[in-house]
């Protein structure tokens, strides 16, 4: 992608422990697509797709200090088009509340949300039209 091609829009990837590995195999299968869109994620997440693809990514705080509400406001906001949340729906989540929250808001603006890799792959095919 050259410098005089705009991005296409905001896209906010976030993953917790547990599904870091499946987000990082989502987005290195997908990175050509990803790589036409601002990214956003939250901060180890984000850290980790970076060192891993080198895909330019915002990175806000990371979720349990903030991160999930930084990127809950800019869907709030209009910024962002569609938001992959890989979650360990196993796992304990101190910041429950702030996951629920953005999961709330994405429901309220009507911002597609992937929970999982299979819901992610319909979205991305979906972006790729």
């Amino acid at each position: 992608m050259t410098d005089t091609q705009p991005k296409r829009g905001t896209l906010a990837l976030i993953a917790h422990d547990g599904k870091k590995a499946e987000m990082l195999a989502f987005t290195m299968a997908h990175q050509t697509l990803l790589s036409k869109y601002h990214l956003q994620a939250t901060g180890t997440t984000g850290k980790l797709l970076f060192e891993k693809t080198g895909l330019e990514i915002d990175r806000m705080l990371s979720g349990p200090v903030g991160g999930d509400a930084q990127i809950a406001a800019h869907v709030a906001e209009g910024e962002i088009m569609a938001v992959f949340f890989f979650v360990d729906p196993l796992g304990k989540h101190p910041h429950d509340p702030d996951i629920q929250m953005l999961m709330r808001i994405c429901n309220v603006h009507n911002i597609p949300l992937a929970t999982n890799p299979a819901t992610a792959a319909c979205i991305i095919e979906a972006l790729e039209d």
